[in-house]
């Protein structure tokens, strides 16, 4: 068990004699310090403590390490490590005694750790386990408050009661603040006490008095000090200038800087123009500024009118009526100026607006004359004579002196002149005739000016109106066409009659209706008055007969109902038809008109279209339909063109045997077969007529036999013939003939035995046999087709 007794020295230093009884502050183990059968020796040594800022010549004696086991004769040399070892501290190797060389500064390092080790001097081995100490920089008070969060600005409303806390301020002492009063600061008003104190402890600052005025002084330069030992005698201290600005509250009245203004106007001022500026003075700042003004009398509020320019917190005056010179030459009125934002707490204060008088002098102008009364509209009757008087315009110079006034009218306005003016009296009359159907209303303008001053005019817009008279008969609102059917009834209608009139009578239209006495056509017809302004047209007969008369023509007079009345004729032209049972229009005595009365435009064009769209598609059968036919009778019959277009290939001879295949030609009929059936070469007992489809066999191989027989193709060439000329459905091959001529510029004569303006009694073969071994074979098959052919005959 570690036994630790401490004494205390006088600089500081600590002398601790420790004995350990079993395993001490070496490592467990250790063949250093363990010996079999003792007790393990333990260290002797002090936690030391250095004063910072020694200023002495000599090194300072820090203190003392010494283990138990030295007996003084020099056998145990004593080291440190660690911080500043060998530098800042060193330690006497015999002693133990450790010395500082170096000025400490606790604020910059409070404490060093070392370790001590006790060596056998001869062996350099441990005699004792290593073991750290400490040596700690004693704090003296070397170090004054600083205030490091400056500079400091504060604020505070003025007239803000005592106590008020403004802000606060801190200072910080690098010194120890647990060893002695070094780091305790208070702090206190140098300059400024007079309207702010400090709280010793805290730092906060507050107002001294109450009447902190903005407007009298808007800041504050108030040093603060802080004192280190608690204030007392030799203690540090630093200090710091605080600014404090003084912040406005709405504490002033508005105030205009004189109690009268003078404006003058010219009286031809516009409505909206400004007359004049006027700006109550406020010693606050900010919103506190703003403020609204307005008129306090009622001539005021009548004839001007006041606002805010909402940037210079000026009032404008503006003019909201005409002003007249002659009327009222001077205008007085009061303009009153009232804070925007009020403080209550001020109120007690007194009221916060003003006001002032504002005058304003109306200036004389030469003005053009005015239009009295100013009434813009006048009518006349539209058979007004030429010269009439429609109305007089009237006006007067405004001014004092009351120039003659003339007249005129602006014919931008009246291009075609229908109307004129008598320059002195402004009588308006009319200089051409009217006609109110073709223009019912005219506007003109009209010119008055000073009579010595042309550039002084006025104008003023006048609206005339032509007033309506019954001078326009009255027409049938069309051309009426009507049809009836040949078997109408009596009593049937025909036709609804409307009229039209261009008048417009005030009491709107009426019209009557009747047959005039010369209408033939009376006691066909009969015309009822439906009171409405139409009338209706009936059948008054049995039955019409068109092939007498087809068209009626009925004359029909309209009366309207004046004043003076007025009469026209018109004609209703009646045509006879033919008709269905159902009484629907067939035909007319006119084609096109009984197709115009039964289809329209649009009904015609469609079956125009469906006309062509059927013949389109009758078109596109028939060719569908020929082209099929054509295919099938290609098919059944196996028409020989292409076989006859092989055998336009010459070939290279009789030795060719490869050159053409001569079984296209034998693969049609199987000669055999076909002799057999008609016993000598016939058509068999179908004839011409039978079916060529049921002849066609496949023939043999060829065999060059002098007694072959050749009429099967002249049979069935003249078979195929007979049938193309019956088919009128197809085009004729005329491909027939295209073997039958070689041409005119041709050497030699042609070799086809297809030849239809010849008989084949009168061709001549024999000098096929001339022409080299190449056609050989052919020279037979010709020569032997005329040995028949004259056996035949004979």
């Amino acid at each position: 068990m570690l036994l630790l007794l401490c004494a205390i020295q006088e600089l500081g230093s600590w002398a601790v004699h420790t004995a350990a009884e079993g395993p001490g502050l070496g490592q467990p183990g250790d063949p250093a310090l363990l010996v079999s059968g003792r007790v393990k020796r333990g260290w002797v040594w002090n936690q030391f403590f250095v004063v910072e800022e020694y200023t002495g010549t000599e090194p300072l004696y820090v203190g003392k390490i010494h283990s138990d086991s030295d007996e003084g004769d020099g056998s145990i040399k004593y080291t440190i490590s660690g911080e500043g070892a060998g530098t800042i501290f060193l330690i006497d190797e015999i002693t133990g005694d450790i010395h500082a060389t170096e000025r400490l500064d606790r604020e910059q390092k409070t404490f060093y750790t070392l370790r001590a080790q006790a060596r056998d001097r001869q062996t350099d081995q441990l005699l004792e386990p290593e073991s750290e100490f400490i040596i700690k920089v004693q704090d003296i008070n070397d170090s004054e408050p600083r205030f490091l969060e400056g500079p400091y600005i504060g604020s505070v409303a003025e007239l803000s009661p005592v106590g008020t806390s403004v802000m606060q301020v801190m200072a910080s002492d690098a010194d120890d603040p647990t060893y002695g009063s070094s780091a305790r600061v208070v702090y206190s008003v140098l300059e400024g006490e007079q309207h702010f104190t400090v709280d010793s402890k805290t730092g906060v600052i507050r107002t001294a008095v109450a009447d902190l005025d903005r407007e009298t002084q808007d800041r504050y330069e108030v040093v603060i000090r802080a004192t280190d030992m608690a204030g007392q005698l030799g203690g540090l201290s630093g200090s710091t200038t605080v600014t404090i600005v003084v912040t406005d509250v709405n504490d002033n009245p508005p105030r205009f800087p004189q109690k009268m203004y003078q404006f003058s106007i010219v009286e031809t001022a516009p409505v909206g123009t400004a007359i004049g500026r006027v700006k109550a003075e406020d010693s606050d700042v900010g919103e506190n500024t703003d403020m609204t003004y307005q008129m306090k009398d009622e001539e005021g509020v009548e004839m001007f009118k006041v606002t805010t320019d909402s940037n210079t917190q000026e009032a404008v005056i503006t003019v909201q009526k005409p002003l007249d010179y002659e009327s009222k030459k001077v205008h007085t009125v009061v303009v009153e100026a009232l804070n925007k934002f009020v403080d209550p707490r001020f109120v007690d204060l007194g009221t916060f607006r003003d006001q002032t008088i504002v005058r304003v002098s109306v200036l004389d102008v030469d003005e053009p004359p005015e239009f009295r009364p100013p009434s813009n509209l006048m009518e006349v009757q539209e058979d007004a004579q030429v010269g009439s008087v429609v109305g007089v315009v009237t006006a007067l110079d405004p001014d004092t002196a009351n120039h003659p006034v003339r007249y005129a009218i602006d014919r931008s306005t009246d291009t075609e002149r229908i109307f004129d003016i008598d320059a002195n009296t402004g009588a308006i009359v009319t200089g051409k005739v009217l006609d109110r159907e073709t223009a019912g209303w005219h506007n003109i303008t009209v010119l008055a000016m000073e009579a010595d001053n042309h550039s002084q005019v006025s104008r003023a817009s006048l609206r005339i109106r032509i007033l309506d008279v019954n001078d326009n008969p009255p027409e049938l609102a069309t051309p009426y066409e009507a049809a009836v059917c040949e078997d109408a009834k009596p009593g049937q209608l025909i036709q609804t009659i409307s009229v039209v009139d261009r008048d417009e009578p005030q009491g709107g239209h009426r019209f009557y209706f009747t047959l005039p006495p010369e209408a033939t056509n009376s006691h066909h017809f009969s015309l009822l008055d439906i009171k409405d302004n139409t009338a209706a047209v009936h059948t008054q007969r049995v039955g019409f007969n068109r092939q007498e008369q087809d068209v009626y023509l009925l004359p029909i007079l309209v009366v309207d109902s004046g004043p003076p009345p007025l009469s026209s004729t018109g004609t209703l032209t009646i045509r006879i038809c033919g008709c269905d049972s159902n009484g629907a229009i067939q035909s007319c005595n006119s084609t096109a008109y009984a197709m115009s009365a039964t289809l329209s435009p649009g009904a015609l064009i469609a079956l125009l279209v469906c006309v062509l769209i059927l013949i389109v598609l009758v078109l596109l059968i028939l060719t569908l339909k020929r082209h099929h036919k054509s295919h099938l009778t290609s098919e059944d019959d196996e028409d020989m063109r292409d076989n006859v277009i092989k055998y336009n290939d010459e070939g290279g001879g009789e030795q060719d045997t490869e050159a053409y295949d001569m079984s296209a030609l034998r693969s049609l009929y199987d000669f055999s077969e076909i002799k057999g059936s008609d016993g000598g070469g016939g058509l068999g007992e179908g004839g011409p007529s039978g079916n060529p489809a049921s002849e066609r066999h496949a023939l043999p191989q060829w065999v060059q036999s002098p007694d072959l027989d050749f009429s099967v193709f002249r049979d069935y060439i003249c078979r195929k013939v007979e049938q193309a000329d019956e088919d009128l459905s197809v085009p004729p091959y005329d491909s027939f003939q295209t073997y039958a001529f070689e041409g005119s510029d041709s050497p030699v004569l042609s070799l086809s035995s297809i030849n239809t303006w010849s008989s084949s009694s009168e061709q001549d073969f024999s000098y096929l046999g001339a022409w080299g071994p190449r056609f050989r074979q052919l020279a037979a098959l010709y020569a032997g087709r005329r040995g028949e052919e004259d056996s035949e005959e004979s």
